[in-house]
């Protein structure tokens, strides 16, 4: 990954005019930003992970980001996702591993940082089911290893990225933060209500700010592949059958990606000591509800494979927003219809 003049690697190459330093130690990748405290975001290149950078960039943060490119989808995806960021001389990347103690140290000690939005992790529910062991160890192990290097450097502020999927098959709703969630069904939703128990833990313990911010079906441009509107929306197009699960009787609260980062942007700016936020449109929708909104969407018709319902996927999720409405200042206002198009505008601008 070394290049013999100029900035290169897997990041690609460095803005014109900026100044920029290439480090190698235990196979991360550096790219210097500007001489000023940033914000790290780990997870840069996802879907949630890049918007936010993209955000916290056009509100004249320095922002670090951090990312392992994990190939659960193409990391190409993810590279794409990023690549406007690299742009900008305020942004930098590193491409390391959140469970590696030494990239951790690497990080900051050469930038300081004033907070950490911590997005990084193994998602989906259905592959948490047959690998347990390694979502525990991202999940869990990697937000404790970055909990232990926020420790030691003296970042006092940390938005951890969980899930609504914590409430499992919560029967009261709509859910909120103060419902039990000690009853998780997925390795995945095990994992994210360990994680909001860890930070509660460094909070106590450190004087660690934290906010947990349970993300409700997040969709938009960039949605991951193997998420449902943008598995369904590719499927269509291509005329092949869309496989439901169940009789399209669950239902989501789906939550558009600029509602997502106005409400992480919330906690950005009123981190204080520990909260859980739930972060959703407040407004659950059925899954062959979905699908005919998609279609209307695409302006075709979708063919329909019948499966029985999946282990570990819950029957509905709903989000009461009141706390975040009240604290975070966070203001819903996209429908599913306005989403929607724009989604749809997104995935065919990338086939043209």
């Amino acid at each position: 990954m070394v290049a013999d003049s100029g900035l290169t690697g897997a990041a690609g190459p460095a803005p014109a005019g900026r100044e920029a330093d290439l480090r190698l130690k235990k196979g991360v990748l550096w790219m210097k930003p500007p001489n000023q405290k940033g914000i790290l975001v780990t997870g840069a290149a996802g879907f949630i992970g890049s918007h936010l950078c993209e955000r916290l960039l056009a509100e004249k943060h320095t922002v670090i980001g951090l990312d392992n490119f994990d190939d659960f989808y193409d990391p190409a995806i993810k590279r794409k996702n990023i690549s406007a960021c690299l742009a900008n001389g305020s942004f930098s990347l590193i491409e390391g591993d959140i469970r590696n103690a030494d990239c951790l140290e690497f990080v900051f000690g050469q930038h300081p940082c004033e907070m950490i939005v911590h997005l990084a992790a193994k998602a989906g529910v259905r592959p948490s089911i047959t690998d347990p062991p390694g979502y525990c160890s991202v999940n869990v192990n990697g937000t404790i290893t970055l909990l232990e290097a926020a420790k030691k450097f003296g970042v006092k502020k940390l938005i951890f990225g969980s899930s609504s999927s914590v409430y499992g098959n919560n029967k009261k709703v709509p859910f909120s933060e103060t419902d039990n969630v000690d009853y998780p069904i997925s390795p995945y939703a095990a994992t994210k209500k360990a994680g909001e128990l860890i930070c509660h833990t460094y909070s106590h313990l450190h004087g660690i700010d934290v906010a947990c911010l349970r993300f409700f079906t997040a969709y938009g441009p960039r949605q991951r592949p193997d998420l449902a509107i943008h598995k369904f929306s590719r499927l269509i197009e291509s005329g092949k059958p869309i496989p439901v699960f169940g009789d399209g009787s669950m239902k989501r609260d789906f939550t558009y990606i600029d509602d997502i980062i106005d409400g992480v942007m919330g906690a950005v700016k009123n981190c204080s000591g520990y909260e859980v936020y739930n972060l959703g449109e407040e407004t659950p929708v059925r899954l062959d509800d979905l699908i005919a909104a998609i279609e209307k969407a695409l302006g075709r018709k979708g063919s329909i494979e019948r499966l029985p319902m999946q282990p570990g996927d819950v029957i509905q999720t709903y989000a009461d927003v009141s706390k975040a409405r009240k604290k975070l200042a966070y203001q819903p206002k996209t429908d599913l219809k306005t989403g929607l198009a724009e989604f749809v505008k997104w995935l065919r601008g990338r086939k043209a």
